[in-house]
Formats: structure tokens, C-alpha cells, sequence
């Protein structure tokens, strides 16, 4: 795959521009000189993607568990480097379910985290944007990540893409608000001291939060257990800092399958995925 480093391992923030890079988490390939041109090449691996739309119908219930734990392990990776990935969003995972290998891929948002720092929020793709980034908040941090995250997997267990609809920029906090209650937002936006844009006067109802069980269909439920509705409820909170960590969220119950499996497979002379 052109444009992808296997591996990629940011460097610190005086080393490396992690908005240069388009790579994904884990050994930079080679960077060959190009004495003609006098620009640089990096070489990475070729995964073997599959289109998401074709491929998450496909998935069983472990498949989705294993891919959400892979990419959690690269989201662990690079927040315990100080980055933010800022554009989470299926297009950016890639999967080669032949090999079960996965790579986060587009570090072109990614940027270095600092506390008290104010970012730009004009960053990710609408459908999985944060409400802090809807709402104008500037110091947000990784937990960015893990709302996008949390997007991803409930639009594969309720098999509903995008999971929030939006037209625009507001129609997405209203499509949110419209699942996790309005009260919620109102709360958050308090707490942090946030003024809302006026034009959300006349958008915002006075919505309800929903329980998660009412978005199980037949076509969905092989994929709903009361383990991933605790962990979707863990991620898909207003307050940022009231969402799991990437390595929070690796040590959910949800996930025994997927770890007891690379035990089991380490026990029988394998290597854990």
C-alpha cells in the first residue's frame, strides 16, 4: 500500500512532526534518497485491505472483538507516545482478515499532546467527531480518540454505518444528543464553562437519553452481549474524561475471548496475534 509505514514508531516531538506522516503504528521501512529528484521515499509494508463496507458484514462476533482489541493496542501505542491520532474512522484501519493483521493508517490530524493546550477542532471526519469538537472545545486530548473508537464499534455490533447520521456539522451533535439526551450535554457544557453556538437554540430538542438495548434488531444481535454494551456505554460519553483509556478499554471483560485465545495459542506453541 503506497503511502503506509509498517510499524511507524513516532519519534519526540523536537525529532519529528507526526503531521508529516501518513504511515502506520509500528518499524519505519526504508527511507531510500532519490538523488535525481532530491526527495525521499519511504517503502512500507502492503496490506492486503479489504473494503470495510464488503468486509465488517462478514465479521462474527470474535471477529469484531479481536479487530476493536488490535486497533485499541495501536491507539494504547501511540497515545503512550504523546499522539493524538485525531482521524479515527473505518477508512483508516486497514485489515487484511487473511493474515488478521490490522494497521492504522493517515497520521495527517495527528498531533503531539500537551496539556492546557488549545487545538484546532476542526479535525476528524464529521461521523465520528467528538461533541467537545462539535462544541468548540479546544483542550481536549486522547480521549478524542476513543470517541471515534467508540463510533466504529457500535456501527459494527448494530451494524448501522455511520452510527451517527449528521448532514452537517450540527446536525451531528443533534444526532448525538438524540441518543445520549440532551440533559447530558447541557451537564458537560457546564462543566467545562462552554458557550454553545447559538444556532443550536433552535436545533436542539429536548431529547431523552436512549437505552443502547433499543438499537438491537434480529439482523444485529448475534453481535450484542451485555459485555459490549457496557463497554459502548464506557467509550460514547460527553465528558471526555469520563471515557476508558485506550488501555482501559483493552482490559474490558469484552475482550477475555480475544485474550484467552492468544493464551490458549502461546500454550499450544504459537504466538499470540
Amino acid at each position: 500500500m503506497v503511502g503506509s509505514i509498517s510499524g511507524f514508531a513516532p519519534a519526540a516531538p523536537s525529532e519529528r512532526d507526526p503531521r508529516q506522516s501518513t504511515g502506520t503504528v509500528g518499524n519505519p521501512g526504508p527511507l531510500r534518497d532519490c538523488k535525481k529528484s532530491g526527495t525521499g521515499q519511504v517503502f512500507g509494508e502492503y496490506v492486503n485491505n479489504v473494503d470495510f463496507k464488503v468486509l465488517y458484514p462478514r465479521f462474527t462476533d470474535f471477529d469484531v472483538r479481536f479487530y476493536m482489541y488490535e486497533l485499541l493496542k495501536a491507539l494504547d501505542y501511540c497515545h503512550s507516545k504523546g499522539i493524538m491520532h485525531r482521524d479515527v474512522k473505518p477508512h483508516n484501519v486497514m485489515i487484511d482478515h487473511e493474515r488478521r493483521k490490522l494497521r492504522l493508517i493517515d497520521w495527517g490530524l495527528a498531533e503531539f499532546y500537551h496539556p492546557r493546550t488549545a487545538y484546532n477542532v476542526r479535525v476528524a471526519s464529521r461521523y465520528f467527531k467528538g461533541p467537545e469538537l462539535l462544541v468548540d472545545f479546544q483542550e481536549y486530548d486522547y480521549s478524542l480518540d476513543m470517541w471515534s473508537f467508540g463510533c466504529m464499534f457500535a456501527s459494527m455490533i448494530f451494524r448501522k454505518e455511520p452510527f451517527f447520521h449528521g448532514h452537517d456539522n450540527y446536525d451531528q451533535l443533534v444526532k448525538i444528543t438524540k441518543v445520549l439526551g440532551t440533559e447530558g450535554l447541557y451537564q458537560y457544557i457546564d462543566k467545562y464553562d462552554i458557550a454553545l453556538d447559538p444556532q443550536y437554540d433552535e436545533l436542539l430538542g429536548n431529547y431523552p437519553k436512549k437505552a443502547w438495548a433499543r438499537f438491537t434488531t434480529s439482523e444485529n444481535q448475534r453481535y450484542i452481549s451485555n459485555e459490549a454494551i457496557d463497554l459502548l456505554d464506557r467509550l460514547l460519553r460527553y465528558d471526555h474524561q469520563e471515557r476508558l483509556t485506550a488501555r482501559e478499554a483493552q482490559a474490558h471483560p469484552y475482550f477475555d475471548p480475544v485474550r484467552n485465545a492468544a493464551l490458549h495459542e502461546v500454550e499450544n506453541g504459537g504466538s499470540a496475534q
